[in-house]
């Protein structure tokens, strides 16, 4: 079991018990099933960062303080230094490092997010609250998002409602990386 991954249930955990809202309630309210949701609470298997971000979107809390355990405290500014993001690998297909999770009371979460080279299936379709925005800062990928396959390249954006069943995947046997928003 990876302990990053026992922390972080360990908070959504706590958050759901102080709200007094059952494990069944909230699998339901958050459209998962019983089980797989009290894996992620339990830290048995990696949680979705788009699934962390809506929790912390649910409890009105920032997604730092379920990420890191501190509370943010930034309200002026923020900087995080080249490569010294906070790491986080909720998902097989990619790598994120979050930019910006000191700053207070954020409107958007930034993220510098890497996908490495895989098979050319199509990868596992996920949702979130928002909107999000996409800009490729290198190699290529295919984004998928509601029925339509779309071929970025280093230099393109994409801006798109992330409620629509999307996933990304790396082009020409390059990883693809690029600077996610998320609104």
């Amino acid at each position: 079991m990876n302990e990053y991954n026992k922390e972080i249930g360990n908070r959504i955990k706590e958050l759901r018990e102080l709200s007094d809202i059952t494990i069944s309630d909230f699998a339901k309210e958050m459209n998962v099933d019983k089980e797989l949701y009290e894996k992620y609470e339990a830290g048995e298997i990696d949680i979705p960062a788009s699934f962390v971000y809506e929790i912390a979107h649910k409890f009105k809390v920032d997604l730092g303080l379920l990420l890191t355990g501190e509370e943010t405290r930034m309200s002026i500014f923020d900087v995080t230094r080249a490569n010294k993001g906070v790491k986080i690998s909720r998902r097989k297909e990619y790598a994120y490092e979050n930019l910006c999770d000191r700053f207070k009371n954020k409107k958007a979460e930034m993220f510098i997010v890497t996908v490495d080279p895989g098979e050319e299936t199509i990868p596992s379709l996920n949702t979130h609250e928002g909107q999000e925005f996409n800009y490729i800062l290198e190699g290529s990928m295919k984004l998928y998002i509601h029925d339509n396959e779309i071929i970025l390249n280093e230099g393109d954006s994409v801006i798109f409602d992330a409620t629509s069943r999307h996933a990304m995947s790396a082009l020409n046997g390059q990883k693809a990386k690029f600077l996610a928003m998320i609104i």
